[in-house]
């Protein structure tokens, strides 16, 4: 089956495609997001790290380093460590609802999946650093998910891996504690 447009019709339509603030994903996200009162989240922040690559049976030795890599996630939750991808189901190639174009089989099939690739190597990539990473697709955004969209995205936010000191230790108060009796301030002078 031919395309019903012409070539350069064809190429001013997908040219007019973006990858940032598409409304039904990145926007719908975000209003969603907004509706919930959850909090602390920008978008398109520039992530870098360095990728620690471990091979071998004495990992210490073999221990390399990688070229510094730099993402940049639809949303970013930078207190806990939270990269956020929304994926749209025809580019990442949704398990449920992906399509396979009939026309240039063969292009399609190398541009969807290096797609899933580089989306396997950045999160990869993320998660060796320490960031968690969740991949939401374009249909969990409906209405009738919201409340479980909702509620995974809370969840992955308070599940904290990593060992934090306890509040306790850290809590500041306004006023500070009385000194103990007969101890005076140390920048007094003394006679």
């Amino acid at each position: 089956m031919s395309d019903v447009f012409t070539k350069a019709k064809r190429s001013d339509v997908m040219s007019r495609i973006r990858s940032r603030g598409n409304k039904d994903t990145e926007l719908a996200l975000a209003k969603l997001l907004r509706r919930n009162k959850i909090t602390g989240w920008r978008r398109h922040l520039e992530i870098r790290g360095r990728a620690v690559l471990l091979r071998g049976p004495n990992i210490r030795a073999a221990r390399q380093h990688r070229p510094t890599f730099r993402v940049k996630p639809d949303f970013v939750f930078r207190q806990v460590r939270l990269a956020l991808f929304v994926d749209g189901c025809f580019w990442h190639g949704c398990p449920k609802h992906a399509t396979k174009p009939k026309n240039n089989r063969a292009f399609w099939q190398r541009k969807l999946s290096a797609n899933k690739k580089r989306d396997r190597l950045v999160t990869r990539a993320l998660r060796r650093t320490n960031w968690r990473v969740l991949r939401i697709w374009e249909h969990e955004l409906a209405k009738k998910n919201e409340a479980r969209l909702v509620k995974r995205i809370q969840s992955v936010m308070e599940f904290d891996t990593s060992p934090r000191p306890s509040p306790q230790k850290f809590a500041f108060s306004r006023r500070p504690s009385p000194a103990p009796a007969g101890e005076g301030h140390r920048s007094r002078r003394r006679g």
